[in-house]
């Protein structure tokens, strides 16, 4: 099979070169470079590992963060004249004068000169070890930024190397490499420069892919690559490398990007190999029914999608679609209508929330709409009393509850579905890979076992239905989520009212307070939701009491309520009944209230510290306004100065409504991970292609990716074995 060396471990036993005083490698890092010396690789060993650098190849492909350029020397007089620029600068000198001066704090003060000035170097943390290098009469090359100091320019904790007098300087530029504690850059450097050295790296792109979907690319080879990014020349383009745009950086982030697609393409596919239950649309049953009784009428796109979903559930292999929609799009009516189709065929569905008030708000409302129709429902959460949890459990095993919806407890080994059919996960990037199988693995067990009598290999899953009220960009969804089917409600329903967002300062509370008491006046309800203070959940609940003792003093004339997360379950339902019924009028919340909470006659949302929350969260919190036929308003109060991303933020609330381009302008500004909560492990997520800068590559990929599963099943195994190691599993969920 084609590829690389792939299962060699790093022979990184040699003694490591000795550390520079400017990498500052630590007790631990001496004690790695002692235990290499010695032939005991093991700890060092284990610091690569903890970098995913356990062969070969994976130091081959750890490329440098960034370049030191130490191929140049100035002379001290030249340097001392370029102080306070900002420039780093190498010199060359003998060490005059090493002192260790206790005042006003303990410090190594070394000069070192040559022939045209002396310079003064200050190292505020050092060891033995380095006042040794820096002895009397050594001949040293330093490097770092100059400064002004009182008694002249000095260098504040310079890199240090011994040399010997004219020593020839490096041709290339120095690599640096992300490292962590006790892993000296030196050593990373003679560990990666070995690696590189004995690591074949044949082609795993087949002459037709790179002559087909990349030939427009015009891809240079990867060894070439990578030698010219470990060890640059001096005359390379330092800026493009810096910049990652570079032809050579090109080639690395298609690879990275091809092994994305083709392992999650390889899972969709693996997909059509379990089977599920086929359960085709009956006319006249439930669903009919459902939608029979439904007051309003679907819209176009969830018309569209209700298809979509009913189509994929008619198949015989497992649907695994996302459904995402904005705000009060109408999602949860898609879910209850495609449970309808699973009981119709008689089978139970399961709709897990990740938070007690957005799963009994599902609770509340599929029960009153599905209840009626003879369909019973039940709900499970960790707050039920324990008999209340055995006889909700219980209904579930019998198969007499056919709608499951809860949290977490859904997942719990005590919870036994007797035919569950389909698995509906709500606001999917909160929950981990684990929860999201776990409720994908309590399918029907007679099921799995009849089928294996009957001697068929293919695994019964119910089909996965997941939800997301975060748009996501599509570049997002082409490169993380290329193993899903993607549905897209983007028609909100008619007797929406578009939300007013405006920005108003700290300083203008009264003021606030204020609007809040005259939005009451006119007969509507309030949101007042507290700071997001993630250091501290003590702290944020502390900001949540005092904002409600602030409002109950300044209202007395008002039911005030408050609700967060430490609040017992009971209590916390007690006020969100008081609040939908209007027996409060404001109502001060964490963000526990972030979804799930519908209450058309709010019409006033104050957020307060509102440049201390990410975009997403700020929609989904301007989203539980605007649900009636009043005009709603979204105060986003800030305090002043804003950061350039506080107000980069702010602003895009108020210029705009529409979630999918939020998502848009929010990747640019976070980058994927948020976006993709605990779907992946940290080492799967693309470590090079950066996805703002990088999209226009992900369509190359994509196509790239079709072709090689398509007739190159050889070159697919080396190119995953290469890029993704043993983390494709990663990316499957």
């Amino acid at each position: 099979m084609p590829g690389t060396a792939p299962d060699r471990t790093p022979e990184t036993n040699d003694s490591p070169p000795a550390a520079r005083a400017g990498d500052k490698p630590g007790r631990a890092g001496k004690a790695a470079a002692k235990g290499a010396a010695a032939g005991k690789p093991s700890s060092a060993m284990a610091r690569l590992h903890k970098l995913g650098l356990k062969r070969d190849v994976d130091l081959v492909l750890h490329l440098p963060m960034r370049y030191e350029d130490e191929t140049t020397l100035l002379p001290i007089a030249d340097a001392i004249g370029r102080a306070g620029m900002g420039l780093t600068v190498q010199v060359e000198g003998v060490v005059t004068s090493n002192e260790v001066s206790l005042r006003p704090r303990r410090q190594m003060v070394v000069k070192i000169a040559d022939d045209t000035g002396e310079l003064t170097l200050r190292f505020i943390n050092f060891y033995g070890s380095q006042a040794q290098l820096m002895a009397e009469g050594a001949c040293l090359r330093v490097r770092g930024e100059l400064r002004g100091g009182f008694f002249g320019a000095e260098m504040v904790h310079p890199t240090v190397r011994a040399v010997t007098p004219g020593e020839a300087l490096p041709e290339r530029l120095t690599p640096v490499y992300p490292s962590t504690a006790g892993i000296p850059q030196s050593y990373l450097r003679k560990a990666i420069g070995g690696a590189l050295s004995r690591t074949p790296l044949p082609e795993t792109l087949p002459v037709p892919v790179l002559q087909g979907p990349l030939a427009q690319l015009k891809l240079q080879a990867l060894p070439e690559c990578l030698r010219l990014l470990h060890t640059p020349p001096q005359d390379v383009d330092e800026h493009a490398l810096i910049e990652r745009s570079h032809p050579a950086w090109q080639r690395i982030k298609l690879d990275e990007l091809l092994a994305q697609q083709l392992s999650l393409k390889r899972s969709q596919a693996a997909r059509r190999d379990k089977s599920a239950p086929p359960m085709p649309r009956r006319a006249g049953g439930l669903l009919t029914a459902f939608l029979a009784a439904l007051p309003f009428k679907l819209t176009g796109a969830q018309q569209r999608v209700v298809e979509e979903i009913a189509r994929d559930m008619g198949a015989p292999h497992p649907m695994h679609r996302l459904l995402q929609g904005d705000v009060g799009s109408g999602k949860t009516i898609v879910a209850a209508l495609a449970a309808c189709q699973a009981i119709d065929a008689g089978y139970q569905a399961a709709l897990m929330a990740p938070t007690e008030i957005l799963a009994e708000q599902h609770y509340r409302k599929l029960s009153a709409w599905l209840e009626p129709l003879g369909v019973p429902v039940v709900w499970l959460a960790g707050s039920l009393k324990t008999r209340a949890k055995r006889e909700a459990a219980a209904k579930v095993e019998s198969g007499e509850a056919k709608l499951a919806i809860g949290t977490h407890a859904l997942i719990q080994d005590s919870v036994k579905f007797a035919r569950l059919g389909l698995s509906v996960v709500d606001e999917q990037h909160r929950f981990g890979v684990a929860q999201r199988l776990a409720l994908r693995g309590k399918a029907d067990p007679d099921a799995t076992a009849a089928q294996g009598k009957a001697g068929k290999a293919a695994q019964t899953v119910p089909h996965q239905l997941m939800m997301s009220a975060t748009p996501i960009p599509r570049t997002l969804a082409m490169t993380y989520y290329a193993d899903l089917d993607v549905s897209v409600i983007d028609e909100l329903p008619p007797g929406r009212t578009p939300v007013v967002t405006r920005l108003v300062n700290d300083a203008r509370r009264d003021e606030v307070i204020a609007r809040v008491h005259h939005a009451a006046a006119d007969g509507r309800q309030v949101y007042w939701v507290c700071p997001l203070i993630e250091e501290s959940e003590a702290l944020q609940l502390q900001t949540a009491v005092e904002t409600y003792e602030t409002l109950v003093a300044a209202l007395p004339e008002l039911k005030v309520g408050l609700v967060h997360g430490r609040l017992p379950p009971a209590e916390k339902a007690a006020v969100m009944e008081d609040f939908t019924a209007n027996r409060l009028q404001v109502l001060v919340a964490t963000t526990v209230i972030e979804v799930g909470v519908d209450v058309p006659n709010a019409s006033l949302m104050v957020i307060e510290h509102a440049e201390r929350f990410g975009l997403a969260q700020l929609h989904q919190l301007r989203g539980r306004v605007g649900r009636g036929s009043a005009e709603s308003v979204c105060l986003l109060m800030y305090q002043a100065p804003l950061s350039p991303t506080g107000r980069e933020r702010l602003a895009t609330m108020r210029e705009t409504t529409d979630g999918f381009e939020i998502a848009r302008r929010d990747l640019q500004i976070r980058g994927p991970g948020e976006f993709l909560g605990a779907r992946q492990s940290g080492e799967a997520m693309l470590r090079f292609a950066d996805l703002n800068t990088d999209a226009w590559l992900v369509d190359y990929a994509q196509e790239a990716a079709e072709l090689m599963l398509a007739r190159f099943p050889e070159a697919v195994e080396a190119h995953l074995l290469r890029w993704l190691g043993g983390r494709e599993h990663y990316l499957k969920a």
